[in-house]
């Protein structure tokens, strides 16, 4: 199953259990037992430690739960974890073993402390760059506390259940048999939703802070680099974002961050989030703003709300909180998100297995989309709004070699329809003749750009009419010692590469604002 590098790989890793435990796995005839068969097989070869019983008798097969003598331990595998997830059952081995995580001491208290009874289950895709977070702060929930048992299923090998809970985005994680959310959580937010009131207590934590010299709003790219630049002179840095990595974890392949040749965005993230924990900076995740109050004559300071009830104030501020997925805004679309309406093919791709889907949007992002999903579903149907597509040549090539992509330009998406539980059709204008013509179709992706997250700015900060903050030459803003960086800002080029330059170039003024002011 395993090749002999990743063999090798993995057999150092698990030199690090030092508690020996069991593999339980639960399998019928099938291939994919099989499969899953010989991977445990591999493993169980490479650890004295770790032995294995197929004896299991849960009634998903195959499945495998890890069980460590003296501790009851509810982790469970349905599936076969390899691809993004072969990260997850790496750390769920050391894990279970033994190995200690490298999660907060605080947070660990946290999750110990944590009383009630929580089944969580989460359904993943193998190509889901997002899925990984989720599988891996509940297994660790999991291994440290016995009233949290969590199962991740992979949706593709699992479509009967898939179906019957009407699923259509991964990460979909219920708890207890409810849903309980879909998306990225760390251990953070799950905390939050389960322990209620770990969020007041927190929020009245943050107000306690001291002023920063330099908070950073936003921990992307730009967020990232205009902290390590600050922390660098010896001044006091705060960040504070909803999730450190911002649009970077949404991102799938990256090949044009100059000396990095390749690689995908929530390794990218993880790296910048730890560059960062080199320096003496306050990281402070969870936290979406949602008001700034400038400071009122010289030497003040400026606040930022946010809406768990908590505030900071900083000397001087730097607003990276980036952009988000533009929405068509049509009827139906907010109703039928998550039910068939998706904005990330990587991740949501694998659950329209053989089904027709349409992808929004003829730019770089939409046409490789749809060259993506033509290798999994059935039928695609690009629709772009222009008499053309946007895309470089190089992808429209490869788009118009495909036999089940259809592209439909000048077209203009009017409304989503459905039967009130998932997507049944799309309707778009023709710009040519101005009829209505109706798609029938199971999956819609919606690719039309991004949006930058400034509205809670409005009224403050001068925007410009696409409400991005304006900046000049060196990140500054109308406000005195409030700057901005990223894709928030009218800079051109939404790219990280040039994230990164624009947040050092905000934090070296915001130093140099406060030399010259205080």
């Amino acid at each position: 199953m395993l090749d002999a590098t990743l063999k090798a790989q993995l057999k150092a890793y698990l030199e690090k259990v030092t508690q020996p435990f069991e593999i339980v796995a639960s399998l019928d005839d099938s291939a994919k037992s099989q499969e899953l068969l010989d991977l445990l097989n591999d493993i169980v070869s490479l650890s004295d430690k770790i032995a294995l019983r197929s004896d299991g008798d849960d009634a998903r097969r195959p499945s495998f739960a890890l069980h460590r003598p003296g501790a009851d331990i509810g982790l469970r595998f349905a599936g076969i974890p390899m691809g993004h997830e072969f990260t997850s059952l790496v750390l769920a081995l050391l894990q279970v073993g033994g190995h200690p995580s490298k999660l907060e001491a605080d947070l660990i208290e946290q999750v110990k402390g944590v009383e009630g009874q929580f089944s969580f289950e989460t359904y993943f895709s193998l190509s889901c760059q997002n899925c990984p977070d989720v599988v891996q702060a509940l297994n660790l929930m999991a291994v440290l506390n016995p009233n949290i048992r969590h199962v991740a299923i992979d949706g593709a090998l699992f479509q009967a259940e898939v179906e019957e809970r009407q699923i259509m985005s991964v990460p979909s994680i219920y708890l207890n048999g409810e849903l309980f959310g879909q998306g990225r959580m760390g251990v953070e937010e799950i905390l939050a939703k389960i322990d209620t009131g770990a969020s007041a207590r927190d929020a009245e934590k943050l107000k306690a802070k001291a002023a920063f010299d330099v908070l950073v709003v936003g921990g992307g790219p730009a967020g990232a680099a205009a902290a390590i630049y600050a922390a660098r002179k010896g001044i006091r840095t705060g960040v504070a974002a909803e999730r450190f990595g911002g649009q970077v974890l949404d991102t799938m392949a990256i090949e044009n961050f100059i000396s990095v040749q390749e690689t995908e965005g929530p390794k990218l993230a993880r790296a910048l989030e730890e560059h960062v924990k080199q320096y003496e900076v306050d990281i402070i995740n969870l936290q979406r703003a949602t008001a700034l109050i400038p400071a009122q004559g010289e030497g003040g300071l400026h606040e930022v709300r946010f809406d768990s009830g908590a505030s900071l104030k900083a000397k001087t501020l730097i607003l990276a909180t980036g952009a988000r997925w533009r929405e068509m805004k049509v009827p139906g679309e907010q109703h039928y998100r998550g039910k068939g309406v998706a904005y990330c093919p990587h991740c949501d791709g694998p659950l329209f297995k053989g089904k027709r889907v349409a992808v929004i949007g003829g730019g770089n992002s939409g046409v490789e989309a749809a060259i993506d999903l033509a290798g999994i579903v059935a039928q695609v149907s690009l629709i772009e709004f222009d008499n053309q597509l946007r895309a470089d040549a190089v992808l429209q090539k490869k788009l118009n070699s495909l036999p089940n992509v259809s592209i439909i330009k000048s077209a203009l998406t009017t409304e989503v329809l459905g039967d009130g539980q998932k997507v049944s059709a799309l309707v778009y204008k023709d710009r040519t003749n101005d009829e209505l013509r109706t798609i029938e179709l199971e999956g819609i992706f919606v690719q039309i750009g991004l949006l930058p997250n400034s509205d809670w700015l409005k009224g403050v900060i001068e925007l410009s009419p696409r409400g991005e903050i304006i900046v000049d030459a060196k990140g500054g803003t109308n406000v005195p010692g409030i700057f901005a960086a990223g894709d928030v800002t009218t800079v051109p080029y939404k790219q990280i590469v040039i994230a990164v330059g624009e947040g050092a170039k905000a934090s070296l003024s915001a130093f140099d604002h406060l030399i010259r002011t205080n």
